[in-house]
């Protein structure tokens, strides 16, 4: 398969509006590349694995996939970065709500107390892959059931781990972060910027 030339500088693997919006907020002109899912359950815990080991894991793992996709299509050889971003609460994974059911749930659950968030991120270039990982902590204030239900009306918590999207209506629910913003949002910005210097990628 012959592919024509692209003017991006990196693959993006990841379909994220969010992450695609952060790379471009830096100047980093880049192509989404849409993997195929590996089939089964999406990005299962193994049995043992701590929740800081697992978001470390399916970065990586979304890089490798990624890579191997790219090189199966006879894609033009990218650096490509991806990310995975998990919500912690007390050690337990909070991922993507399943339902509305689910969203109030883990919305009841981080209501007036503090999580992680945690933000892997995996560069490919060439032979190596990179990682590196951000750690925010983040305070959510009390929630009345009420503003629950309308945020579920919204539509926003869904696709987003832990219910929430910082950069939206919740946004007034958070009282205080300790970390990074944007590794809230989905891409942290600092340490992305500085893993695609180590992988020979200049940023502006």
């Amino acid at each position: 398969m012959t592919h024509t030339a692209t003017s991006a500088r990196l693959y993006l693997a990841s379909a994220s509006p969010r992450r695609r919006e952060l790379l471009t907020q830096i100047g980093l002109a880049h192509e989404v590349l849409l993997v195929p899912a590996p089939p089964g359950e999406d990005e299962p815990q193994h049995p043992g694995e701590s929740a800081a080991d697992y978001v470390r894991r399916t970065a990586r793992d979304k890089a490798l996939r990624g890579r191997d996709w790219m090189l199966s299509q006879d894609l033009p050889r990218l650096p490509l970065l991806a990310a995975d971003t998990t919500v912690i609460l007390a050690g337990a994974v909070l991922g993507k709500p399943a339902d509305r059911d689910d969203a109030i749930r883990i919305l009841r659950s981080l209501s007036g107390s503090a999580h992680e968030v945690h933000t892997a991120v995996a560069v490919w270039n060439g032979d190596r892959l990179l990682e590196t990982v951000s750690i925010t902590e983040v305070r959510m204030r009390e929630l009345a059931d009420a503003e629950i239900g309308r945020y579920c009306d919204s539509g926003e918590p869904y696709g987003k781990a832990g219910a929430y999207g910082i950069q939206g209506l919740a946004g007034t629910f958070i009282s205080h972060i300790a970390g990074s913003y944007t590794g809230v949002m989905g891409l942290p910005l600092f340490e992305a910027a500085n893993l695609l210097r180590a992988a020979g990628i200049q940023v502006p």
